[in-house]
């Protein structure tokens, strides 16, 4: 295969990096770029990095000069966060890269690609904030047009519903990476949706930084409850997931939208980040273990069947073994569903960047990552113990993959976000079953995180 407009993509980091990844890949294939599966191939290699904390920049760096050293003839271009954050030390320190390309408008990266082919000195591409109206970019058309090839698994897919955050929590680089928070139109985010229920996408999930803040920089106000109530009377076979609502904004309105909801799932992924109330404070977020609490039963009160994830940080400027016994009490009380975990990583241009020295940081984040084996296995045992509600329930399963040689299938049911909770082993002599379909099927057994399920009569 000759290959003078073949690109391959790699993409790093979460799934609102995915999302831009997709945007990528439709705005090539509009520009008659063909993508291939084997870098080899490929005339042009892209790689949507993460720039989030120091593990994911040293990852993305290390993708990025494994493929400059494999590919020589190959024009390699660094996208997305790290691109964004750092263009001008990656320009200076990999000069071998023929292009950086930010993360504001990706649906432009062809448009850069074409002055690239045509010789242009112009090696990096990061648009000011407001260069180009947020609803009217070529990103904008085709998130709610288009978007043909999805990185997800079968059947699954990702709405972002806006860009960037302004809640400032002291510890987040996102706001220097990606600004403040710019929301999409109610709108353009349901014809989106249209368009994958048209096609037969059964799971959407909703993302952003923060869910609770949608809308409030274009409104004055949230604009979930009414974006959810759009989106439920859209017909056809489909679930929609909230993903990521801050504590602090939660909007207690979506709980009735949800209880009367013909598709939204009772899942609430709220990171809560940790329950001292000092920790927090020094965090800029308002929480506490009594204002958590009452959020969590509020959600179960009129939710009884509610599935709760969050995540919590270890090894914040400050902790001390006494805030880590309020968490520990926390999570036992809390009683969440789902929980990760992760130790501080202190980000340059962030308010916490400053609160202590070097040395005492990697002192605080060496005693937190002796924690962290200790605090996922309190976790774990919650979780075990909140699995066992399902066994004999009958629900919907999303099929991912069939184990090899066996009639096993792995998937996931509702309760379970792409990736990051537990999965269900079906049995079913149904060999015919494929990704992206679903079955109907009983939970018989926990196993661990997982479930374990019959197809239902």
């Amino acid at each position: 295969m000759e290959n003078l407009r073949t690109y391959y993509l790699e993409s790093l980091g979460c799934a609102k990096n995915q999302v831009d990844s997709e945007v990528i890949i439709e705005s090539l294939n509009k520009a008659e770029w063909q993508r291939v599966t084997d870098p080899a191939l490929a005339k042009l290699i892209i790689v949507n990095t993460c720039g989030f904390i120091e593990s994911a920049r040293e990852e993305s760096i290390n993708v990025l000069i494994s493929f400059r050293d494999a590919f020589p003839d190959a024009w390699v271009v660094s996208a997305g966060c790290l691109s964004q954050r750092y263009y001008d030390e990656l320009a200076e320190s990999m000069p071998e890269l023929d292009g950086i390309f930010g993360n504001s408008y990706p649906g432009m990266v062809s448009e850069f690609v074409e002055r690239l082919g045509k010789g242009n000195s112009q090696k990096v591409f990061i648009p000011e904030e407001g260069s180009a109206d947020n609803q009217q970019t070529e990103t904008e058309e085709i998130l709610s047009e288009e978007r043909e090839q999805l990185l997800s698994t079968e059947g699954s897919a990702y709405i972002k519903l806006a860009e960037g955050c302004s809640n400032n929590c002291s510890f987040c680089a996102i706001p220097i990476i990606r600004g403040p928070v710019k929301s999409r139109s109610i709108e353009g985010i349901e014809k989106e949706a249209r368009n994958l229920v048209a096609r037969g996408i059964y799971e959407i999930n909703l993302i952003a930084q923060d869910l609770g803040s949608f809308a409030v920089d274009t409104e004055g106000q949230c604009k979930l409850p009414e974006l959810l109530s759009r989106l439920d009377a859209i017909e056809g076979d489909f679930i929609i997931r909230m993903l990521y609502i801050h504590p602090d904004n939660f909007p207690e309105e979506i709980l009735e939208i949800c209880k009367n909801s013909r598709h939204i799932v009772p899942y609430f992924d709220i990171p809560f980040q940790h329950a001292s109330e000092q920790v927090l404070e020094a965090m800029n977020r308002r929480g506490n273990p009594g204002k958590y609490l009452y959020l969590i039963n509020k959600i179960r009160t009129v939710l009884p069947e509610a599935v709760i994830r969050t995540t919590f940080m270890l090894g914040f400027p400050g902790e001390t073994p006494e805030d880590l016994e309020i968490l520990e009490t926390f999570i036992k009380d809390a009683k969440v569903d789902w929980a990760g975990f992760f130790v501080y990583s202190r980000e340059e241009g962030t308010a916490a960047y400053s609160l202590e020295n070097q040395r005492k940081i990697k002192k605080t984040v060496a005693a937190a990552s002796r924690q962290l084996e200790h605090f996922q296995q309190v976790q774990q045992d919650v979780s075990e113990e909140a699995m066992k509600r399902f066994r004999g329930q009958k629900m919907r399963l999303l099929v991912e993959e069939r184990v090899e040689k066996e009639n096993l299938f792995i998937c996931r049911a509702w309760l379970q976000a792409p990736e990051v909770d537990g999965l269900v082993v079906l049995n079913s002599d149904d060999v015919s079953l494929k990704p992206g379909d679903t079955v109907s099927a009983v939970v018989t057994a926990v196993n661990g995180l997982d479930l374990e399920a019959d197809t239902a009569e």
